[in-house]
């Protein structure tokens, strides 16, 4: 348990708030590369509680700038897009990429006063589909080194979704190894060569045991905890018959993403993003080891889960996620379907918007979630006492040193699990023919 103005403290990431502040220091996920797509690219964007719009000129530059204009508070997803930037169709304010208004027709000629004004604008980058806006003080940090970043346009898939709860909730399940042996149990194994774009589906590593069959009949994973220079490395171990362990490494990249494999040949790398205090996207970036990633089979399989354009689950609260009871006795675990976002989304969900964490009992395998709290309130305490170089990635370290994070299922012939682990990996970075994903030097 802890109390109720600790709860509040770390989940609230609005203007002025503490944990706010910390994510304020981190580029976010902003939208979709695709959501610009079309013959006029403006988008409306709510993000850590500031309502904003996105767009991209006919040169091609991003501009995220404060949705109100400021005249009269009129909205300017609604905007006239011109040049280089948004013109208000209420009076023909124009607005350019940095927010500062550049005219205002209707004043009297000669005037100056459009010199004075200037709406919120936010620094905003693209990466391999995804639109990453700065919305800190100062000057942006550089991106880590990671595999999402490294790896070419082609072997990067990237999707969002839609769901009604706070970030926290959304990302401890990320950060909890020992739930996908229960909440994504499936009671009949699939064949694995169907898996491609799924996740659990696979082969276990370099076995024949389908995942949905080693998480199912080993429950009990040993879990360890490693703090890193960009969050926390955890460690999963089910311990199989004859000597053998599986050995699945996990991460969390401070301050509200993931990074976890999903095959072997593919790894997710997922943020959490506050939308508000009671709604978050999930962004997720699909990286591929292996062949370029197959972008239309993935936006497929996805859109048969998601309506457009909020990206927004057809599974949901309202429709109790299509749960089947019949298909609970049978098939799987939770009777709500073969796509364990769904699962997921349920479980993150249903305790609330936020999670009143003054009635929880937190077992042994929650040792990732209760460290990165303390991280997390780690963090906001450096940043009240002007500590800014305290936080992860902020504190000295390059981000462009770090790279990976090296996320990855391997088995262990022996009771050395980090050699086969660091040495599974190195022959799948290895054996890469599409990019250069070898460990920097």
């Amino acid at each position: 348990m802890i109390s109720r103005e600790l709860n509040e403290t770390i989940t609230r990431t609005g203007p002025g708030t503490d944990a706010g502040a910390v994510m304020r220091r981190y580029w976010q996920p902003a939208a979709l590369a695709d959501e610009l797509q079309g013959k006029r690219p403006v988008v409306p964007v709510k993000l850590l509680g500031e309502d904003l719009v996105l767009f991209r000129d006919s040169t091609g530059k991003l501009g995220l700038i404060d949705r109100a204009c400021p005249h009269r508070g009129a909205d300017l997803c609604f905007g006239r897009l011109e040049e280089n930037g948004l013109r208000c169709p209420f009076h023909g304010w124009h607005f350019d990429h940095s927010g500062q208004c550049v005219e205002q027709p209707g004043e009297p000629e000669g005037s100056r006063m459009h010199e004075q004004i200037r709406v919120a604008s936010y620094p905003v980058v693209e990466k391999n589909g995804i639109i990453f806006a700065f919305m800190g003080p100062g000057e942006p940090p550089e991106f880590p080194n990671f595999d999402c970043f490294r790896a070419p346009e082609t072997h990067v898939f990237a999707f969002k979704g839609l769901w009604a709860c706070n970030w926290l909730q959304a990302m401890e399940v990320g950060i909890d190894p020992a739930h996908a042996s229960f909440l994504h149990r499936f009671l009949q194994d699939e064949d694995p060569a169907d898996s491609y774009g799924k996740q659990f589906r696979d082969k276990a590593a370099d076995t024949d045991i389908p995942m949905t069959r080693l998480l199912r009949e080993y429950p009990r994973p040993d879990i360890t905890v490693e703090e890193t220079e960009y969050g926390l490395r955890l460690i999963a171990l089910r311990h199989l018959e004859g000597g053998k362990t599986h050995v699945r490494v996990t991460n969390q990249i401070f301050p509200e993403a993931i990074s976890i494999p999903m095959s072997r040949e593919m790894i997710i790398t997922q943020w959490h993003v506050p939308i508000d205090d009671e709604n978050c996207y999930w962004y997720s970036m699909f990286t591929s080891f292996g062949a370029p990633v197959n972008k239309a089979k993935m936006r497929e399989q996805r859109l048969k889960e998601h309506r457009l354009p909020d990206y927004a689950p057809i599974r949901n609260k309202a429709n109790n996620y299509g749960f089947d009871p019949e298909e609970q006795a049978r098939e799987t675990y939770t009777g709500m379907g073969l796509d364990i976002n769904v699962h997921d989304q349920w479980a993150v969900e249903s305790p609330g918007p936020i999670f009143d964490r003054t009635r929880e009992h937190l077992g042994k395998t929650d040792v990732a979630i209760i460290r990165y709290r303390r991280m997390l309130r780690a963090a906001i305490a450096a940043l009240k006492e002007g500590r800014e170089d305290a936080l992860p990635m902020r504190n000295g370290v390059d981000p462009k040193a770090v790279y990976g994070p090296v996320s990855n299922d391997t088995i262990a012939e022996t009771g050395d699990w980090l050699r086969a682990s660091t040495d599974g990996d190195a022959a799948r970075r290895a054996g890469c023919a599409g990019w250069d994903a070898r460990t920097p030097r």
